[in-house]
């Protein structure tokens, strides 16, 4: 045991002397491999401009032009008065264009045509087909379809004119208004008892003729006069499908299925219906009738 102890300080001890004479080796700053010596030719530089061997400045990358513009607002006080009253304008054409959907909802058949396809998905107990978008496209070009001729009049007679600047902006807003001036009066003009009552609350006294009932008077005319048609159609949709849920509903009831859910026996019956008697080509049809018949 004791000789196996000094053999091994022994073999230590030469290890120790031989590190010791060995040079310290220093650890490269920057691996061999580097590619700071790799030429990068520029956009104008040729074969020739880069010899072999040849290091140093020749990793720098060519200066391009910035792609994006430089945009500068600055803000001012008007000098007189029409860049007064040009700020006021298009501070009231941005106003206008926030409020273009509402305004479009409102003035247009669109109103009608949203409620009568959300009554037909009610009375067909549907819940998720068709989606709600789809039904709100499909009154968005009914719309366009019925509208079409009104919003040709606006832009022929008042839009374009301001464009070609024939017209100031508040003639090109009388102009353009006239369109649909006239058909929100064609719709009520067989029950005008929207028009009285606003006129009556407003205090104005009875209209001789349209031009005398101010707009912000039919507006609220109209929309009531076609939340008012529009349930009308809707009761009428209903009925039908009403009376097969009772008849579902009687025959479950007799039966003893009580636990039964009606409206997952009805629901198939009611589609059945509406596809055999072509439900919505004569919604539609009636829909587009209802409007046009006024305005002939």
């Amino acid at each position: 045991m004791r000789n196996v102890l000094i053999l091994s300080i022994m073999v230590l001890a030469a290890g120790m002397a031989a590190a010791q004479e060995e040079p310290a080796r220093t650890f490269p700053s920057t691996p061999a491999d580097t590619a700071r010596d790799v030429p990068i030719p520029s956009a104008t530089a040729t074969q020739g401009d880069f010899p072999e061997g040849a290091a140093g400045a020749t990793t720098s990358l060519p200066e391009l032009p910035s792609a994006i513009p430089l945009v500068d607002l600055s803000v001012r006080s008007p000098q007189d008065g029409k860049e007064v009253a040009f700020s006021l304008q298009l501070l009231l054409l941005l106003t206008v264009l926030s409020l273009a959907p509402s305004i479009i909802i409102l003035v247009t058949s669109f109103l009608r045509i949203s409620i009568v396809l959300d009554f037909v998905k009610r009375a067909l107990s549907l819940q998720q087909v068709p989606p709600g978008q789809v039904l709100m496209g499909i009154a968005f070009f009914l719309t366009l379809f019925i509208m079409w001729p009104t919003f040709e009049e606006a832009y022929d007679k008042g839009i374009k004119p301001m464009m070609d600047g024939q017209l100031s902006v508040t003639e090109a807003y009388q102009e353009a208004e006239k369109p649909f001036r006239l058909f929100m009066y064609a719709q009520m003009k067989n029950d005008p008892a929207n028009i009285r009552l606003f006129m009556d609350m407003r205090g104005l006294g009875k209209p001789a003729t349209l031009a005398d009932v101010p707009t912000y008077v039919l507006v609220p005319a109209f929309i009531l006069n076609e939340l008012t048609v529009a349930f009308k159609i809707g009761i009428l949709l209903y009925i039908p499908f009403i009376i097969i849920d009772m008849v579902v509903a009687s025959t479950l009831m007799s039966m003893g299925m009580i636990m039964l859910p009606p409206v997952m026996i009805s629901t198939p019956f009611k589609l059945i219906l509406f596809v055999l008697v072509d439900g919505w080509g004569l919604m539609t049809r009636q829909l587009v009738e209802s409007f046009l018949r006024y305005l002939q």
